[in-house]
């Protein structure tokens, strides 16, 4: 069941931390990749970083472990020329605060806080897009805002219970190892950068998603995501899990674009798109061969015009 529902507010750059305005700033091998202008809000106490591009329907982009809202920017680039834009960094991402407390690591924290954002901007006829675990936190927020949300872009993600996950996602997951390789090597994010797509990252890309998590501190929320996969009906999040899986007969009459980079390892075709399909017969999809899980890395064009042909279709 969902927990109490924060105390939010937005937040004006003076009211920043100085240490996260800078961190921020500091966009050193990536500042042409990410141009967007800052924004933050706080919920429960904790500051949050966000986008907010351009102007019309409004689009959410909701990203999930270990990226940041950096690895949208193409689309935010190229959309928000005719949509508003908004992309989250979840607490512990990306430019937002990095509390070292698990307990506000949960899948149900998440969802809370990003429907606080969405509450917060009064965001209205949502169109949201998802990745990774940025679709369970996206179409949790949308399951408790259903009047909010008018239609899905979901890229190699879940919203379901699984038990479907890779060795090398469990090995992560093993106690003292694991936390050694996630935080103390940064194994999982630099892995990512590897193992997440077909083609090479650029360098920019490359620094772009390995910046904000530069030390043992900062790689908290990439080892708690790890951690908050429930595969057991005793798991923290399990119960969120289920509410977000039954949410999902909500959306059945809805527009749903499904997203899919074929070759992906981690939220492979076989065991979450054929689900998605199951689940959403009427939604449309879009299978791309030669792209990984990173998709809009190795099928940024594509995923693009995907999207603008399904934002387009009234």
């Amino acid at each position: 069941m969902p927990s109490s529902e924060p105390v939010a507010r937005l937040l004006t750059p003076e009211l920043i931390d100085p240490n996260l305005r800078s961190r921020a700033a500091n966009r050193a091998g990536f500042e042409e990749e990410y141009p967007f202008a800052s924004h933050w809000f706080e919920a429960d106490g904790h500051v949050q970083h966000y986008i907010d591009e351009g102007q019309g329907p409004v689009l959410l982009m909701v990203h999930g472990n270990p990226t940041w809202s950096f690895a949208w920017r193409r689309l935010v680039a190229d959309l928000s020329r005719d949509h508003r834009v908004i992309a989250i960094d979840h607490l512990g991402c990306g430019f937002s605060e990095k509390p070292q407390d698990r307990s506000v690591y949960t899948l149900d924290g998440h969802i809370q806080r990003l429907a606080a954002l969405v509450k917060l901007l009064n965001l209205q006829n949502v169109t949201l897009f998802g990745h990774d675990w940025g679709g369970a936190i996206g179409m949790g927020c949308a399951g408790r805002l259903s009047e909010r949300f008018e239609r899905f872009v979901l890229m190699n993600t879940g919203a379901f219970l699984s038990q479907a996950i890779p060795f090398r996602i469990a090995l992560c997951r093993i106690p003292v190892l694991g936390m050694l390789g996630d935080r103390g090597l940064n194994l999982f994010a630099r892995a990512a950068l590897n193992m997440a797509v077909e083609k090479p990252l650029t360098p920019a890309a490359r620094a772009g998603f390995i910046a904000p998590y530069d030390s043992w501190a900062n790689r908290v929320a990439v080892h708690e995501f790890v951690q908050d996969i429930p595969l057991s009906p005793t798991h923290r999040s399990y119960a969120t899990l289920t509410e977000v899986d039954g949410s999902l007969s909500k959306f059945s009459r809805h527009p749903i674009q499904l997203i899919w980079g074929m070759k992906d390892w981690c939220f492979t075709p076989k065991d979450f798109l054929t689900e998605f399909r199951r689940r959403f017969p009427q939604a449309q999809t879009l299978e791309l061969p030669n792209a990984g899980h990173y998709v809009f890395e190795d099928a940024a064009s594509e995923v693009i015009q995907q999207a603008r042909t399904f934002l387009n279709a009234r």
